[in-house]
């Protein structure tokens, strides 16, 4: 029997559903899409699907008619994200999009896209998911509206595989940094109001040249995480003073730019600045461009390289790279804390909306999953009325 909490609960809920997964073609799916929603949100701890179906009901049939419709029944999962965004930038403020990694441990290899895979943050190969989640990102929250699975080419190449897991024929292997930028393209697609500066740090897991590159290939501000060992050039006006013996720019690692003893040697031209007083964290900046030659459209733009230190002396701990050379550097810097709000969103999944706990093996089940779950972290975050 259902409690009055549960009842609130499932009225709140209703309208909600009934928007977001209105596209489903069939009653029964739509029904369902909202039994999920209510249990993910309802059920403590492991978001399993017996665990989820026995929140709603005690029939024995409960758990396989919720297994049927999350890995089996065929219904697109896309429109959800568009419908989320829409919900997204109806109720809130956004400041940036942002891009994130979810690292999704699995014992067995059966699960679709599982590999083998080394994690830097643990320093250990795991085996696992990669899902590559794309967050619209306020002031005070990042709400998930897209995810992409990635598909190592030990899945795409091999036949019994994809047809045991039901990949779709058009999906395709793609590096992380190619996943993340699909999904800032759906982003843009999706949007109904005018764009903001995309903001990741995914420099540990994937190529940061290349993700600059796809931005700047789509037209979109970013700042971005990088790694020590970017290859830069000094801006235009420096290439003059650093040029090797073939008469091209020197490239160095964009951490050396910032290196005291490397620049006094070279005479690069840094500013620093202290955005506010105390603690707060020193900055380096310097216009920069990225290492390319001849048609290479993004080498060919300036970008400003960011140093956040902690303290005065030592190393960068974080460097960000912007294609917004003319914002100020406070507002930049603003922007760069703005991935803390993803990074909280994916373990407050993982910790109460079931991140983890999908347990079926095919390529639809886990789309439908995730933006079940997405859905559900929605609705709570947004502390959506009752209907």
């Amino acid at each position: 029997m259902l409690t009055s909490r549960s009842l609130r609960l499932r009225a709140s809920s209703f309208d909600f559903a009934e928007q977001v997964f209105g596209h489903l073609p069939r009653a029964d799916q739509r029904r369902w899409a909202h039994a999920y929603l209510v249990a993910l949100l309802r059920t403590p701890g492991k978001k399993s699907v017996r665990r989820l179906a026995r929140s709603l009901s005690d029939s024995a049939t409960a758990a396989q008619s919720l297994h049927q419709f999350v890995n089996a029944s065929p219904w697109p999962w896309e429109p959800v994200y568009r419908k989320l965004m829409r919900w997204a930038e109806q109720c809130t403020v956004p400041r940036a999009w942002t891009v994130d990694v979810a690292v999704l441990r699995k014992r067995g290899e059966h699960s679709c896209g599982v590999h083998r895979r080394f994690i830097p943050g643990t320093g250990r190969s795991v085996n696992c998911q990669i899902g590559i989640g794309a967050f619209l990102a306020t002031d005070h929250d990042a709400l998930p509206v897209g995810w992409r699975l990635l598909l190592p080419r030990i899945w795409i190449e091999d036949p019994q595989r994809r047809s045991r897991t039901r990949i779709p024929q058009d999906a395709a292997t793609r590096s992380l940094e190619g996943s993340a930028l699909d999904l800032i393209r759906a982003m843009g697609d999706r949007t109904q109001l005018a764009e903001v500066p995309v903001v990741a740090d995914l420099s540990m897991h994937c190529g940061s040249s290349t993700l600059a590159r796809g931005l700047s290939l789509q037209g979109r501000d970013f700042v971005i995480g990088v790694p020590a060992s970017l290859p830069v050039v000094a801006s235009r006006q420096l290439r003059a003073q650093h040029q090797d013996g073939s008469g091209e720019p020197a490239v160095m690692d964009a951490g050396k730019l910032f290196d005291p003893v490397h620049s006094e040697r070279t005479g690069l031209d840094v500013h620093t600045s202290r955005e506010g007083r105390g603690n707060s964290p020193l900055i380096q900046s310097s216009i920069v461009r990225l290492a390319g030659r001849g048609a290479d459209l993004a080498a060919q733009r300036s970008y400003r390289l960011l140093g956040i230190h902690s303290h005065r002396s030592g190393r960068p701990l974080n460097l960000w790279l912007t294609s917004m050379v003319n914002r100020r550097l406070d507002e930049v810097v603003e922007l760069t804390q703005l991935q803390t709000r993803s990074v909280q969103t994916l373990e407050r999944l993982e910790q109460d909306y079931g991140l983890l706990d999908f347990e079926g093996r095919s390529y639809p089940g886990w789309h439908h999953h995730m933006a079940l779950m997405s859905a559900a972290y929605m609705h709570r975050r947004l502390n959506l009325p009752d209907s």
